[in-house]
């Protein structure tokens, strides 16, 4: 690794701003820079795919201005857009975003032997066309900044409701300033080791792992990936082991193995445009940097059954920068000892949670991230909020989907933390329906012009009280643990069923029309749009149940295999056997009478009945689940394996 620290040279660039130069000079400071070899223009498609491939720097500089004015043209059918990017219309053009951050994405395993600097790629951040009509994840985010902020400009210039709150005239303003920030948890690993599940359980539950001091090669990738962030400018704030993970071993040579911990690692806030691209950069630099240090990382939302999955929290903040330099948090209540909030806030909050069936599907797209939104691990599962017990004591609810952060010693740091979503989660598309949603209760608010104590009362309703915004039947906010002071059956009452399936997400934007047409607002979305993420999602969803869930389900099933003595049995031994084979023989065996579970998912798959297909896949999770425990009660009875 100590050639890894040499390659973190001062004089390589990391970073460029392109509004800083102009054609000539963007070209001699590249040149200056010849370990710079290869462009390559940054799209990302609506499964949060991003494009990369490799133009020599010298085509660069022979078609700059086609690079920076123009587009360069890619077959569609490389990228994730159905229904829009088709066989028999598949032509893509990439733009080049020249007001965004530009990276450098330097290849330390391969040295220039000239300059002796590793080869880097210029990697640019970029916009997908179809038919002269955008259709990436980055576009989608940026419309619906541009529409917040164009809404906020037009509601100080017209509600003398607001303006009175906030004491500021339409003429003060100079800036709506979006910023948001994301919370980054990943499982590390050594390579092709199996997870011991009870004692990560163990482990878990007794708290061994949390916040606890790093070690050996896990503390080398961790402190050299916040080293490298600190290069690209994005202020690492801190690293720290997370609640799971078990303590490694030591080898003959004094050296860890049998890695498996569970690490986070949080970085400063941004413009939302740019914070969804620094998401993305740093996933691809924490991966290299523990691919580097032989260790495997994995973004997954549950890549460990029975203990914690990873979250990618996500903090959505909103200003106004004024004229005179100061900075307004348009979430903060002026008087933060009285009150929680300010109206925007309040109507931000009551928008998100009440369009929160369709923002769901744009952040739980794949079966491993509703595999993490079950009941219990801290999963945000209720759509509910959670303010504080009183106003002096900010939140720390673990329990609910959105929490209100705030500081009462710095009301720039008010903001809301939206819990569900996953390391692997969209970051464009889930910010950007987060703030039409919001929108659509901040117009209501306005138009509403209710006191800061009826908006409180609003958002703390009971079910069975009516609202001026908020469904009646339903409860937004609750500052209890909802899984120990609710039922199941009242959290379903109170905040909603949650979806067991991609099936049942995506079907929410077919059940939810009116709820849809806030995503819609002002073109940030358009049916089109929304029909392709809903066709790739079920696509993806199919997909990986034929061919990663059932062929792991048939290898376990296979892999239950009688362990008892059959000379000498016992009862128990033989009752427990009797019930795993049933289960076997339900799962995966076909008889002339009898279609197995696996067969009728297969079936079901084939026929595009994704209704059946849904119940089905619920169903053989149910039995797996099932076999699964008996097969361990089983083996936990027999005394010779």
């Amino acid at each position: 690794m100590k050639n890894f620290i040499n390659s973190l040279k001062e004089d390589l660039i990391y970073t460029i701003n392109p509004k800083e130069y102009n054609r000539s000079q963007l070209i001699d400071l590249l040149k200056m820079h010849p370990e710079i070899k290869f462009v390559s223009l940054v799209g990302v498609d609506l499964a949060g795919n991003d494009t990369d491939e490799k133009i020599p720097i010298i085509n660069f500089y022979e078609d700059i201005d086609e690079f920076l004015n123009g587009s360069i043209q890619t077959d569609g059918s490389s990228v994730v857009l159905p229904n829009i990017a088709t066989l028999n219309n598949g032509k893509i053009d990439i733009v080049a975003d020249k007001e965004s951050r530009w990276f450098v994405d330097y290849n330390y395993e391969n040295i220039d032997a000239e300059s002796g600097k590793p080869v880097g790629s210029l990697r640019i951040p970029s916009f997908l066309i179809h038919n002269n009509r955008e259709v990436d994840s980055r576009s989608v985010l940026k419309n619906a900044v541009n529409h917040f902020k164009e809404t906020l400009l037009d509601i100080f210039k017209n509600s003398p409701y607001i303006c009175d709150y906030f004491k500021i005239n339409y003429e003060d303003i100079s800036d709506v300033l979006m910023t948001s920030a994301t919370e980054l948890e990943f499982w590390v690993k050594t390579p092709n080791d199996k997870a011991d599940i009870e004692a990560l359980s163990a482990s878990q539950v007794l708290q061994e792992q949390y916040w606890k001091r790093t070690r050996g090669v896990v503390r080398t990738a961790l402190e050299q990936s916040l080293m490298l962030m600190e290069k690209y400018g994005l202020n690492p704030e801190m690293g720290h082991k997370e609640v799971g993970g078990i303590l490694a071993q030591l080898d003959d040579s004094g050296n860890l193995n049998h890695i498996m911990e569970q690490l986070e690692i949080d970085w400063k806030y941004d413009n939302s445009l740019q914070a969804a691209d620094n998401d993305l950069l740093v996933r691809i630099l924490v991966n290299e940097v523990f691919r580097k240090n032989g260790l495997e990382v994995t973004f997954q939302a549950k890549p460990i059954e029975g203990v914690a999955g990873n979250g990618k929290h996500t903090h959505i903040g909103a200003a106004l920068k004024l004229k005179s330099g100061a900075i307004v948090n348009l979430f903060s209540a002026i008087d933060s000892k009285k009150d929680f909030i300010s109206p925007i806030g309040y109507g931000a909050l009551m928008g998100l949670l009440k369009n929160y069936e369709v923002v769901n599907p744009f952040i739980s797209s794949t079966i491993d991230s509703l595999n993490r939104l079950k009941p219990g691990f801290e999963a945000p599962i209720c759509i509910v909020s959670s303010l504080g017990h009183d106003i002096e004591t900010p939140s720390r609810n673990r329990t609910i989907l959105v929490g209100l952060i705030r500081d009462m010693k710095n009301m720039l740091a008010t903001r809301f933390e939206v819990r569900s979503p996953n390391p692997l989660t969209n970051s464009y598309l889930s910010i950007a329906v987060i703030y039409q949603t919001m929108l659509d209760g901040i117009k209501a608010v306005v138009n509403a012009e209710k006191s800061l104590s009826e908006l409180e009362k609003e958002i703390s309703k009971a079910p069975n009280e009516a609202g001026f915004y908020l469904q009646s039947g339903r409860a937004y906010r609750s500052e209890e643990d909802v899984f120990e002071h609710y039922t199941l059956e009242e959290r379903n009452n109170f905040f909603g069923i949650h979806p067991s399936t991609v099936y049942e997400n995506i079907k929410n934007i077919n059940n939810y029309p009116d709820k849809v047409k806030t995503l819609m607002d002002a073109d940030v979305m358009d049916y089109q749009i929304i029909e392709s993420f809903s066709v790739a999602a079920i696509s993806r969803w199919t997909t990986e149940i034929l061919n990663r869930m059932l062929p792991q389900y048939i290898d376990f099933v296979r892999n239950c295999k009688p362990l008892h003595q059959t000379q000498n049995p016992q009862d128990l031994d033989i009752s427990y056997w009797t019930r795993i084979n049933e289960l076997r023989n339900n799962i995966m065996k076909d008889t002339f009478n009898y279609k197995s579970l696996c067969t009728k998912i297969r079936e079901a798959a084939a026929n595009k009945d994704y209704e059946l297909l849904s119940i089905l896949q619920i169903d053989i999770k149910i039995k797996i689940d099932e076999l699964n425990k008996l097969y361990s009660l089983y083996k936990r009875n027999l005394i010779d394996l």
